[in-house]
């Protein structure tokens, strides 16, 4: 098994041949981070005529923009009505609205951009996995309708169809969502940003940030750039202690599972149309095909530095659970991402400093969230109107407490999955 992620293998979008920043230069707005954030932020500023430049740490993608599971997801992690009571009525619904959208904006930027990142728009499944996990559905399912969502809860032969299973009586499907590879989408976002004239440079970390009159001026190991304004787009990656945004949330990970591709009859019936899904378990498995018909079953917490043979127990347990009819699996793949947390499990946007901006908090919604707040970014850079985005930019308060919460968080995750493991929890 190659502890290796397994979207920058099979990307149809090839890497991009990005130069090290060399030099002093000087750019209307720089961007640090080349992230779906970070490459949406350019995309759209270079497409409006800004001068922009981007620099990246490694390669693009090298953090969770390349690494996650894939799923083209619509809102935030809590339920509609649970975002309109920690955010408030007015700015929740503005949250929903445009979040609920937010695969819309994805998937329209992939065909006017023609990016080739094997998206499928067949929505996604929130599997319950027992009665209190229908119980939830339920219960989302009536505020998303509520809402005029285009979602239904599927019971008994029409959902046990859908994923594959008959350990599953209740899914929730999302017309509006859809799976992709996220390693040649974000692939597919660089190149188009790079056409419409975005400066992107790579192997280029910003190593300090100084006041420079009313400028702003980003130092790298081999050059700089001086810009009147900066869009820190680095979230959970954020290493530098420079970097304000590190205060803003607390890492948890998220590790995967990919077995070789599989063919036959059994196989044919595990997601037959393609769905990514999800379960309601207290810390969640998700479950997708890629396009070579690989098995990919992922999790929270940290797989690198975990056993092989732990990894391998994991997942058989797993798919013996969901899918018992496949026969043994070989598993191919392995790999872990960051997930950027908040305690309220909502995105954090904020200015830092004037003419600064920064994000923090995806919760593991990267992908569509990370797009709308890159082209929402663009906007009130240009017209200093936040509408846009999916909340406005505030101030907020630095969250305290962040490395033990990761700890904690990451002990009781290794805790469960061994639990599974051992079959003593399902």
């Amino acid at each position: 098994m190659k502890e290796r992620c397994l979207w920058h293998d099979t990307s149809p979008e090839p890497p991009l041949e990005l130069p090290m920043l060399q030099g002093d230069h000087s750019t209307d707005v720089l961007v640090i981070g080349g992230g779906i954030t970070g490459l949406s932020t350019a995309l759209h500023l270079a497409e409006a005529g800004v001068s922009v430049t981007l620099i990246e740490a490694g390669d693009v993608p090298s953090g969770a923009s390349g690494r996650n599971v894939g799923l083209v997801n619509a809102g935030l992690w809590i339920p509609p009505d649970d975002i309109e009571t920690v955010l408030g009525e007015e700015i929740g619904e503005r949250a929903n609205t445009i979040l609920g959208g937010a695969p819309a904006v994805v998937f329209s930027l992939i065909e006017r951009h023609g990016i080739a990142c094997q998206a499928t728009r067949t929505g996604t499944l929130h599997m319950a996995h027992n009665g209190k996990g229908e119980q939830e559905l339920a219960r989302r399912a009536e505020q998303l309708q509520r809402r005029g969502a285009p979602v239904a809860l599927l019971a008994a032969d029409e959902c046990q169809r859908l994923v594959g299973t008959r350990r599953i009586h209740r899914a929730l499907l999302d017309h509006r969502a859809g799976t992709l590879n996220p390693s040649a989408y974000t692939r597919g976002l660089a190149r188009a940003a790079q056409a419409a004239g975005a400066r992107l440079h790579t192997h280029s970390a910003a190593t300090g940030v100084t006041r420079a009159g009313d400028d702003w001026r980003v130092t790298t190991a081999q050059g700089s750039i001086q810009a009147q304004r900066m869009v820190l787009a680095t979230n959970a990656y954020t290493e530098d202690r420079w970097n304000e945004v590190r205060r803003h949330f607390f890492v948890g990970h998220f590790y995967q599972v990919a077995s070789r591709p599989l063919s036959g009859g059994a196989a044919d019936e595990v997601l037959p149309e393609r769905h990514g899904a999800w379960d309601t378990r207290m810390v969640l498995s998700s479950l997708r095909r890629d396009a070579e018909g690989r098995l990919i079953l992922g999790s929270l917490g940290k797989g690198e530095g975990k056993p092989a043979a732990f990894l391998r127990c994991w997942a058989n347990r797993i798919q013996r659970h969901y899918f018992p009819r496949l026969n043994s699996i070989e598993w191919e793949y392995s790999w872990t991402g960051r997930i950027g947390f908040t305690p309220d499990h909502t995105l954090r946007l904020f200015e830092l400093a004037p003419g600064v901006l920064g994000v923090s908090g995806y919760n593991g919604r990267g992908i569509t969230t990370g797009t709308v707040v890159g082209k929402g970014f663009a906007r009130y850079l240009m017209t200093g109107e936040d509408d846009a985005l999916p909340l406005p930019i505030r101030t907020p308060r630095p969250i305290r407490a962040r490395s033990l919460r990761s700890s904690g968080y990451e002990s009781g995750f290794t805790l469960y999955h061994t639990g599974q493991c051992l079959r003593v929890l399902g």
